[in-house]
C-alpha cells in the first residue's frame, strides 16, 4: 500500500466483546501513541474506527490492536478497509450510533480488578471503602444492561447523575474510568443500608430502620458473627448468608429455607482461608481467582471446621472468593478505624467463611429487587443489607469443577504436552453468560427452549449461540414468568427474531409447552429434539467439531424422553448434528410409581431386584427402608405393570445401587443418592463386577438391539451386601464396572464404524470419579475424548444442542 510515510486512510469495524470493557479508550490511547487522527464510536453492531496517518504507523496500530487489547475485551473479527485519507486534526471518541437490527455480544459481569481493589483499601483514595467502586476493567455489565449500545442511559445507572469529579474521570480518555458506565463514588453513586426483619425476633442492639454505608456493612458483620442470617443484595440478586463455621446458624438457615440436605455454597475471605479448609490444585486456584469468580467444587480437608451441615454426607464443598467490593468489605476487619467509638457494638471477629446461598424460597427464582426481597425473604433473614443500584437481569452464581484430562495418543502424536486443561461447568451463569458460543456454521435464527431441570434457553444468530444464564428448575409459575421475561430480553438485546423453534420431546416439560404454544401462535416451525441427541450435539459444538463430524456419543443421565416414548438415560449413539443411531443402551427397567420412584431410590432398588429374580431379603437396606404395605403395593405394580414406566436410565441404576448398599433410601434433591454413593468410594479398590452385552431381537425381527444386562451387576452387588462387604468397596467396584462398560460399548462401536471420537454428555458425567476412570480407560485405548468445557454436561447445556439440531433438520 505505497510508501511507509505515505498518508493513508483506514476504516475498521470490530465485532466481539468490545463495549463496556475499555475498548474505546484503548483505541484512543493507541491512536494517540501512533500519532493517528480520526474517531472511534460504539454502534449496535460493535465498534467503528476511522483513521488517517502514515501507512507505517497505521500498520503498527493494527498490530497492537490484535495483541494488546483490554483484559475484558474479546475481538471476534476485524473488518479493515483502506480508504482515501480525511484531513482530521485530532482523534476523538464520538457519540454512539444505534443501528436497526444490528447486534453485538455483551460482556458478562466481572469481579473487581486489582486496581480497584487497591483503591478500595487505600485511605487516601476518595473511594476508600466504597462498596460500588469499579472501572472499565471490572464490575457489573450484563446484570445492569437494558439495551445496546452499552451506554449509561441503557443501564440501571441512568438515574445516578455523576458528580463533577466522576464526570471528569468518565470524560478523560487516559483515565481507567473513561466511559465506565457504572462509574460511581460516595458523592453520587449507589448506597448501602441495613434493614431489620420484623419477623425473626429481637436483634442484640438498638437500631433504626435504616443504617447506611460502612456502618451498615459493619453491623451486618456483627449479626453474622452472632449466628444471624443476613440477606445481602449482590450483583445478580440476593444471597442468604450466615457463618459457615456455626452449625446452629447453618441448621437454622436450612430450617427456614426448607433445604434439607442440598449443599450450600461458601464465600471465603481469600485464597489463604480457602486453603485452610480445602485441597486446592493449581487449576482450581486459577478458577477461584479468575475474573469470572465462579463457585468451584473443592475437596474438603478432614480438619476443616466448616460445619458438616454445609454439605451433608459429602467430601466436597463449593467455594467462591469475593467478587464485588461489597463482598470484600464484608470481610474487612478494621472498621474501628472508621466507625466512631460511640457507635461500635461489642468487640467481635468477623467470620471468614460465609454460607452464600441464593436468596429465594425453595425452587423460586433468586430475588432481585429490594421490595421482592422484603416480601419473600423476611421470614428467612434476620436483616437485609440493601443497596439501591437496580438489578435488571437476575443472575445466579456459576459453578465449575477443574478437570485435568490426560491427552489421547492422537494428541500426543501432535504435541509433546502431557495433558490439557478443561474447565468443567456445572452451572453457567454470572461471569460467563451471555458470552456467546461459536457455532461451526451460520444458522437461521433459532430459539431453543431447553429442558425442565437446570433450564437454560438458547437463541442463535449467524454463527453465535447465546445461551441464557441459569434459569433453574421449571417447576412453578414464578420460574416460568422469569423464563419468559428473559427470553424477551435476550431477543431484544441481540436483535433476534427466531424463524425456528426447538424443544425437548418430553410432553410435560413447561419449556416444551411454552415452545409449542409459541409456535402455534406465531406460525414459526417447531422441531422436537430427542434429549440425548441434544446432549451429544451440545458437546460437539462445545468442542468446535465441524458440521460433517460423526462421533460415538455416550449420553448418561436420569431422564430423557425417547423415540419409543420410554425414558432413556443410558445411551450409546452414532451421532452427527443431523441424526443419530441408537446402538446400545441399558436394558429397560420398570419404575414403580414413576416420579415417586425417583424420590425414593428404595422403590427403584426393589424393581431391580424383582427384574433380576432376587428375593426381597429382609437383610437388604431397601427392603428394610420400606414398610410392608408399601412393598406390597410395589410388588403388585411390578407384577401387573401398573404405573411402571420403563427406563434405560443410568441415573436410576446409580439410585438402585445407592439404595442396595444402604447409602440412601429417599432423596430430597436431584442426584443425591448418586452423589453420596460417589463420596464414600474407596479409591484404592480396583475390582469390578462382570458386564454383559446381549442382543435382543426387535418386534419386526429385522435387526438385533444391543442391551447392557444390569441383572448380573445387581446380583453381584447383592451378594457383596449380604456378605457384609463395606459400602465403600462396593461403590468403588460399581464405578469401575461402569467405566469398563463404557469402554466395552465404545470398542464395539469402533469395530463397527471405525469412528474413534467419543463425546461424553449428560448429568451422570458430573460424577468426577466415574469421569476420571472412564476417560483414562478410553485414552489408553486410543480414543479421542470430548468433554464439555463451555456449557454444562447436565441439562444446562441441552438448549445448545437443540438449536443446532433443529436448524439442520430444516436445512
Amino acid at each position: 500500500m505505497g510508501q511507509s510515510n505515505e498518508k493513508v486512510g483506514l476504516k475498521i469495524h470490530v465485532t466481539g466483546i468490545v463495549q463496556g470493557v475499555g475498548f474505546r479508550p484503548f483505541i484512543y490511547n493507541l491512536a494517540t501513541r501512533y500519532q493517528l487522527y480520526g474517531w472511534v464510536r460504539n454502534t449496535s453492531a460493535g465498534v467503528d474506527i476511522e483513521l488517517t496517518g502514515s501507512h507505517s504507523l497505521i500498520e503498527m496500530f493494527l498490530n497492537s490492536l490484535q495483541t494488546d487489547i483490554p483484559p475484558l475485551a474479546d475481538v471476534e473479527r476485524l473488518d479493515v478497509k483502506w480508504v482515501e485519507p480525511v484531513d482530521y486534526t485530532d482523534f476523538k471518541i464520538i457519540h454512539s450510533q444505534a443501528i436497526p437490527d444490528a447486534f453485538q455480544p455483551v460482556s458478562p459481569d466481572m469481579s473487581i480488578c486489582p486496581d480497584c481493589l487497591r483503591e478500595l483499601f487505600d485511605k487516601n483514595d476518595r473511594r476508600y471503602l466504597y462498596p460500588f467502586i469499579n472501572c472499565t476493567n471490572c464490575g457489573p455489565r450484563f446484570t445492569i444492561i437494558k439495551d445496546i449500545p452499552y451506554d449509561r442511559p441503557n443501564t440501571t445507572m441512568v438515574d445516578f447523575h455523576m458528580c463533577e469529579t466522576c464526570k471528569s474521570e468518565y470524560g478523560s480518555p487516559p483515565d481507567r474510568r473513561f466511559h465506565a458506565q457504572p462509574i460511581a463514588c460516595p458523592d453520587c453513586g449507589p448506597t448501602t443500608w441495613l434493614e431489620i426483619s420484623p419477623f425473626n425476633g429481637k436483634i442484640d442492639f438498638n437500631l433504626n430502620d435504616q443504617v447506611r454505608n460502612n456502618y451498615a456493612i459493619y453491623l451486618a458483620q456483627y449479626l453474622l458473627s452472632q449466628g444471624k442470617i443476613v440477606a445481602i443484595k449482590g450483583l445478580g440478586g440476593f444471597h442468604l448468608a450466615c457463618d459457615a463455621t456455626n452449625p446452629l446458624a447453618v441448621a437454622e438457615l436450612r430450617r427456614r429455607k426448607l433445604r434439607v440436605d442440598k449443599p450450600f455454597a461458601i464465600m471465603m475471605s481469600d485464597l489463604s482461608e480457602a486453603e485452610r479448609h480445602c485441597e486446592i490444585s493449581a487449576d482450581e486456584r486459577r478458577l477461584l481467582e479468575s475474573q469470572s469468580r465462579p463457585i468451584v467444587i473443592l475437596k474438603k480437608l478432614e480438619y476443616s471446621n466448616i460445619s458438616g451441615l454445609v454439605a451433608p454426607n459429602q467430601n466436597t464443598i463449593g467455594v467462591m472468593l469475593p467478587y464485588t467490593p461489597l463482598h470484600y468489605l464484608l470481610f474487612f476487619d478494621r472498621y474501628e478505624e472508621v466507625i466512631p467509638a460511640i457507635d461500635r457494638v461489642p468487640a467481635f471477629t468477623p467470620p471468614k467463611s460465609l454460607v452464600m446461598t441464593s436468596g429465594n424460597l425453595r425452587e423460586e427464582p433468586i430475588a432481585t429487587s429490594n421490595e421482592e426481597a422484603r416480601q419473600k425473604l423476611s421470614k428467612l433473614a434476620d436483616a437485609f443489607l440493601m443497596h439501591n443500584r437496580p438489578i435488571y437481569n437476575r443472575c445466579d452464581d456459576s459453578v465449575v469443577r477443574a478437570f485435568r484430562m490426560p491427552d489421547t495418543k492422537f494428541i500426543k502424536e501432535k504435541s509433546q504436552k502431557d495433558e490439557r486443561k478443561i474447565n468443567y461447568p456445572v452451572r453457567r451463569s454470572r461471569g460467563y453468560a451471555p458470552f456467546p458460543i461459536h457455532l461451526p456454521t451460520t444458522l437461521a435464527p433459532v430459539f431453543a427452549a431447553g429442558a425442565e431441570l437446570k433450564n437454560t434457553f438458547c437463541i442463535t444468530r449467524d454463527n453465535y449461540a447465546f445461551i441464557s444464564h441459569h434459569i433453574g428448575d421449571m417447576e412453578n409459575y414464578e420460574t416460568l414468568a422469569s423464563y419468559e421475561a428473559n427470553i424477551a430480553h435476550y431477543e431484544r438485546l441481540f436483535r433476534i427474531n427466531p424463524s425456528i423453534i426447538a424443544y425437548d420431546l418430553h410432553p410435560d416439560y413447561l419449556a416444551s409447552r411454552y415452545a409449542i404454544n409459541r409456535a402455534e401462535i406465531t406460525g414459526i416451525p417447531a422441531i422436537g429434539v430427542q434429549h440425548h441427541h441434544a446432549h451429544i450435539a451440545a458437546c460437539m459444538v462445545d468442542n468446535g467439531l465441524p458440521m460433517e463430524a460423526r462421533v460415538i456419543g455416550v449420553a448418561m443421565d436420569g431422564t430423557g424422553f425417547g423415540d419409543d416414548q420410554q425414558i432413556w438415560g443410558g445411551e450409546f449413539f452414532f451421532t452427527s448434528y443431523h441424526s443419530y443411531e441408537r446402538y446400545l443402551h441399558l436394558a429397560y427397567m420398570p419404575l414403580p410409581g414413576g416420579d415417586a420412584a425417583i424420590r425414593k431410590p428404595a422403590r427403584i432398588a426393589l424393581a431391580y431386584l424383582w427384574k433380576a429374580g432376587i428375593e426381597w431379603d429382609d437383610r437388604l437396606p431397601p427392603v428394610i427402608g420400606l414398610n410392608t404395605e408399601e412393598r406390597s403395593i410395589i410388588h403388585t405394580q411390578l407384577e401387573k405393570k401398573i404405573n411402571t414406566p420403563m427406563t434405560s436410565s443410568m441415573g436410576r441404576l446409580f439410585d438402585a445401587v445407592a439404595s442396595i448398599t444402604g447409602v440412601r433410601q429417599e432423596v430430597n434433591y436431584e442426584a443425591q443418592a448418586a452423589i453420596e454413593l460417589e463420596a464414600i468410594m474407596d479409591w484404592g479398590e480396583n475390582a469390578r463386577y462382570p458386564i454383559e452385552i446381549i442382543e435382543e431381537p426387535t418386534d419386526d425381527g429385522r435387526f438385533a438391539s444391543k442391551l447392557i444386562n444390569t441383572n448380573i451387576i445387581i446380583k453381584e452387588i447383592v451378594g457383596d451386601v449380604l456378605n457384609n462387604l463395606p459400602p465403600s468397596i462396593i461403590s468403588a467396584k460399581f464405578h469401575n464396572t461402569i467405566a469398563d462398560l463404557v469402554l466395552a460399548g465404545c470398542h464395539s462401536m469402533r469395530k463397527t464404524s471405525d469412528i474413534n471420537q467419543v463425546a461424553l454428555s449428560g448429568g451422570v458425567w458430573q460424577n468426577m470419579s466415574l469421569l476420571e476412570k472412564t476417560v483414562e480407560l478410553l485414552n489408553k485405548s486410543g480414543f479421542v475424548v470430548y468433554l464439555h468445557h463451555s456449557v454444562p454436561t447436565n441439562d444446562g447445556g441441552l438448549s445448545l444442542g437443540q438449536a443446532i439440531i433443529a436448524a439442520q433438520k430444516l436445512c
